[in-house]
């Protein structure tokens, strides 16, 4: 774990010395309060057990900290920008590798059907089809529940790295595996443990960074899915090329023994670098830690994670579930997800090109890139625009003209330009739409992390179901498959139109100074954006 700073670093306690203070302390010009609004000390805690009192509570923290407020307006710019800096450095990294091995030990067994898994353990009919599939009933299972856990006891970089030691020892088991149902229940449990880490970073990104951050940060977080495709790819040709039958095993058993092992040694080195939420990580010094959690105020007007006694698990879970928001946001991710199962299938949709098992797995490599590519570019403009529906959306129309192609013809060129267009085509636009679910669940945190989990249980639950729709006998062109996708592509535009028409109301309404639930009211906000002109939901 990483140890407490003691003291500011030279360059902070320079700006934060002694002349620095007295300087502004001169200028600024002197508060008074009633009794009734005079702010609370900052190092008090709410002890009240009603959520609406605690709220009430952290709204009358209207006084910056001491060590924020007396910088100067292009100090605090040049802090907070090198501040987010050392953020990035120490949290993206680590996160990105952890998610590449996450998404690598849950979508191997696809790779693991071209380097002998099927023909091994003698499957038959949908059997392997049910063992892709069941890993999503665990998974879907234990998110809501592992990510207000998450969210009550505030140590994600001891749960998050905890759960990669349990998952990658799990995966590395599957070599094991020398039966139907030994690997039903390996990959039963292997969803259940991995549940806790994709819906836990979306929360954790969202509890370090603005919303005019945080779609780049999750295009960053998921470009590990994206490189987990591509690595996959080489890492299987690599192992059945000059691993297969070593010391009597199959390739595809040598692939799942180092994955996993790769797994266990990221997660012991990720408790050691991983910081936890602003307030409770011990990794930044205190005039760092002020600030990292005063910004994220001044983004929405309200006081973020307090402590663990604020979390509660059952009114985080009422708050998600009674906004209609969140339900809209549900089906957006849902046909996102079901569009996007094509990936859980990706080399033997390859393979249909007709070439040898080695090629169609480097064939895979490509469309994965070019998804990585877009998803960056698309990401940093909707962050830099701070628009988020038509990167959404138009990066979708894409995926229906290629969903289209590869159920109309069976021609090499176009069916493989299809496929270096599908994954583009849905993942663009993917982790924008995560990104606008904390833009538009914003707080309280125990609500964003109960909507987070729920959204992405749901959204994946298309996966149960659509490994089943592209049987073998199915190809090359999975009529079936290509036309749900391109219908739930579709039904994807029309969701997030449909929310972009409720939060154009909802800030019609807070523009003429109408109470809109989960939105600061001008006067009431802490200091900032937020306070000036009243909080407005990201479009």
């Amino acid at each position: 774990m990483s140890t407490p700073s003691p003291a500011p670093s030279r360059g902070l306690g320079r700006l934060w010395g002694k002349k620095n203070r007295d300087r502004h302390a001169e200028a600024a010009p002197e508060v008074s309060y009633n009794d009734d609004q005079k702010p609370e000390p900052e190092h008090l805690s709410v002890t009240s057990n009603d959520p609406e009192t605690k709220d009430s509570s952290a709204r009358k923290r209207r006084e910056a900290p001491p060590l924020v407020r007396d910088l100067a307006p292009e100090e605090r710019a040049r802090l907070e920008h090198a501040l987010v800096k050392k953020i990035d450095l120490r949290l993206l990294p680590m996160l990105i590798l952890m998610y590449l091995m996450n998404y690598l030990d849950r979508n191997n067994i696809a790779a693991a059907r071209l380097a002998g898994l099927e023909d091994e353990l003698e499957l038959t009919g949908t059997q392997y089809l049910t063992a892709v599939s069941i890993l999503f009933v665990g998974y879907i299972l234990m998110q809501v529940p592992s990510n207000l856990f998450l969210n009550k006891i505030g140590k994600p970089a001891i749960y998050l790295s905890s759960c990669m030691v349990v998952w990658g020892v799990i995966s590395a088991a599957t070599a094991a595996a020398n039966s139907f149902g030994g690997l039903i229940a390996i990959r039963f449990f292997l969803g259940f443990v991995e549940a806790a880490y994709f819906p836990g970073c979306l929360f954790f990104l969202s509890s370090w960074y603005t919303r005019k951050e945080l779609g780049f940060r999750t295009a960053i977080l998921y470009s590990g899915s994206l490189l987990s495709g591509a690595f996959s790819g080489l890492i299987t040709a690599g192992i059945t090329g000059g691993l297969n039958n070593a010391r009597g095993l199959r390739a595809w058993r040598w692939l799942f023994i180092i994955e996993g092992a790769i797994t266990i040694a990221i997660a012991f080195v990720a408790v050691l670098i991983l910081p936890n939420f602003p307030r409770t990580t011990t990794w930044l010094t205190e005039n760092e830690r002020q600030l990292a959690v005063w910004r994220l105020d001044e983004d929405i007007g309200e006081d973020d994670w307090l402590g663990s006694e604020q979390q509660t698990f059952f009114h985080g879970m009422k708050l998600a579930f009674s906004d209609i928001k969140m339900w809209v946001l549900m089906v957006l991710l849902f046909c996102f997800v079901a569009s996007g199962t094509v990936t859980n299938l990706f080399p033997t949709i390859v393979q249909t090109l007709g070439y040898s098992n080695i090629i169609s797995l480097l064939l895979t490599v490509p469309p994965y890139v070019l998804g990585v590519i877009t998803t960056f570019c698309n990401a940093w403009h909707a962050d830099k625009t701070g628009e988020r529906y038509f990167h959404i959306t138009l990066p979708l129309y894409f995926a229906v003209i290629a969903f289209i192609i590869a159920a109309a013809t069976t021609k090499t060129a176009p069916r493989y330009l299809s496929m270096m267009l599908m994954i583009p085509g849905v993942y663009t636009g993917y982790v924008v739409a995560l990104a606008w679910i904390s833009n538009t669940l914003p707080r309280p945190p125990a609500k964003r992390a109960a909507a987070l989990a729920a959204i992405n249980a749901v959204s994946n639950s298309s996966s149960i179901y659509a490994s089943y729709m592209y049987p073998e006998s199915a190809g090359p062109r999975y009529i079936v498959a290509m036309s749900v996708n391109c219908v739930t592509a579709f039904i994807a535009i029309c969701a997030a139109t449909v929310l972009r028409f409720i939060l154009v109301h909802l800030n019609k309404k807070l523009d003429r100074g109408e109470v809109v639930e989960g939105a600061v009211a001008v006067g009431e906000a802490i200091p900032g954006e937020a306070a000036k002109k009243g909080f407005r939901f990201v479009l």
